[in-house]
């Protein structure tokens, strides 16, 4: 009978002992997490980092000087945070300039007191207007596809107001982001099909403000026609609309610009890199792009990303953390205008063969870091959703979506898992690609926190075979 019983409860012991190694071993990383965590928020040098290329170095677009010493600078920064090595890896960048400072007005008829100046910004990749400018009158669309339904006789000799707001009712932000560039990615070489002289684009952005927000445009091969592109601030939009709504005779738009695109210039990814002790050949990779808008200084965008994947490297050694796989932060130039850095490292890692076992980007701002995005295998998801106890005590709970990032996505298509930090995006796009993007808006702990949880995310990565 006794035996019988024993019998009985050897399924309860068996499952209370795995339950017991489990929490152990969780017990064990836990303990490992909270010291990753102290030590960037005791003893962080991610924030000083940021001031640095943001205020010593400043707004970085590919192919300029300024890139070029964010380079020079990022390896040395690199190396000091204690990298096995650090190395540089070329590649061909496109250089497009600004020029001077972009005039835009708003003229409701020849009279100097009906003229309004307005703030507007070229956006990345446009042709620069005439020498004297362009006036000409304006015609309002929400769409990229109302183009199709005016047609040329409507749009052509006029400039092509494109003004579809931010869909405010999406609780990500990013959604709503989605939903609306495309008028600034694609709209002037529509627009310019059916014979506009130029686009105005509603800037990015959540909010009401006068800073026009850039961003990069691009150019259709199979339309050889080129108009100037320019964003306009959303309280500039929201007056050109009020005008073009009240007006019976039409309202005209003056603008001019001096950007231009320069021949590709010679830039660089940087790479960090620690050694894993186990499994050197398996690669785990972390980064952020270096290069930014010239707008402002590019702190969030994205200046926070690659100060944080160099913090990663930086408390892996100060805490004797020897991975089992090895640990690589990059800094990726380009991926604002072209994604060269981006291909240029997937190209390589292919060449060489290399494995890489999970690529991970942050390039959404240094906000408080509430989950990580994942696209890879059913097995992987369920790995992480194990680790997600965790992390709850940080403040990171959202592990449900989806995502990688612009500058993995080539090693994501050659099988590569991807993930992304992925941090509160209320407040992005109240500085994405403009004056806005200042170091002076970078929270110091929230940018310690997300470069801690980007620690802890790889420490248990490279431990447990992700």
């Amino acid at each position: 009978m006794e035996n019988i019983e024993y019998m009985r409860k050897i399924p309860g012991l068996f499952i209370s002992i795995v339950i017991t190694l489990n929490c152990f071993g969780q017990r064990e990383d836990s303990i490992l997490l909270r010291k990753i965590y102290t030590e960037a928020l005791t003893h962080g040098q991610c924030y000083a980092n940021l001031d640095y290329l943001s205020n010593k170095i400043g707004g970085r677009p590919s192919g300029s000087l300024q890139a070029q010493k964010a380079v020079e600078w990022t390896y040395l920064a690199m190396k000091m945070a204690g990298s096995d090595s650090v190395f540089e890896q070329e590649c061909m960048v496109p250089h497009w300039v600004r020029g001077n400072k972009e005039k835009g007005q708003i003229r409701t008829s020849s009279r100097q007191e009906d003229t309004e100046d307005v703030n507007i910004c070229a956006l990345g990749g446009s042709i620069g207007t005439p020498a004297e400018g362009i006036l000409a009158s304006v015609i309002e669309v929400k769409s990229v596809e109302e183009l199709y339904l005016l047609g040329t006789k409507k749009i052509k000799g006029k400039i092509v107001f494109f003004n579809r707001p931010f869909d405010i009712s999406e609780i990500d932000p990013f959604k709503a982001y989605g939903k609306a560039v495309d008028q600034r990615w694609k709209g002037p070489s529509v627009a310019a099909k059916f014979g506009a002289v130029a686009t105005i684009c509603r800037s990015m952005t959540t909010d009401i403000n006068d800073f026009p927000h850039t961003g990069s445009m691009t150019y259709s091969d199979s339309i050889p026609e080129k108009v100037p592109a320019c964003a306009i601030s959303t309280v500039s939009a929201e007056r050109l609309s009020e005008l073009l709504k009240r007006s019976t005779s039409g309202v005209q738009f003056y603008l001019k610009m001096d950007c231009k695109t320069l021949p590709d210039e010679k830039s660089y990814n940087v790479i960090a890199e620690i050694k894993g002790s186990e499994f050197p050949e398996k690669i785990i990779v972390v980064g952020g792009h270096l290069d930014s808008w010239d707008t402002g200084d590019g702190a969030q965008d994205d200046g926070a990303g690659v100060v944080q994947a160099m913090e990663v490297i930086r408390i892996f050694k100060t805490l004797g953390i020897k991975p089992k796989r090895t640990i690589r932060a990059v800094a990726f130039m380009n991926e604002e205008n072209g994604a060269r850095g981006g291909s240029k490292y997937a190209e390589i890692a292919k060449k060489n063969n290399e494995q890489h076992a999970l690529a991970i980007e942050t390039d959404r701002g240094g906000f408080s870091p509430r989950g990580f995005s994942l696209t890879g295998s059913s097995e992987k998801r369920e790995l992480l959703m194990k680790w997600k106890p965790l992390f709850e005590p940080y403040g990171i709970y959202d592990f449900s979506r989806q995502g990688g990032g612009t500058d993995i996505e080539p090693l994501g298509k050659m099988g590569v898992p991807m993930m992304e930090l992925f941090p509160d995006p209320q407040r992005y796009f109240d500085h994405h690609h403009c004056p806005n993007d200042t170091f002076k808006y970078v929270s110091k702990r929230e940018l310690e926190m997300g470069a801690a949880s980007l620690a802890a995310l790889i420490y248990l990565a490279s431990e447990h075979n992700f």
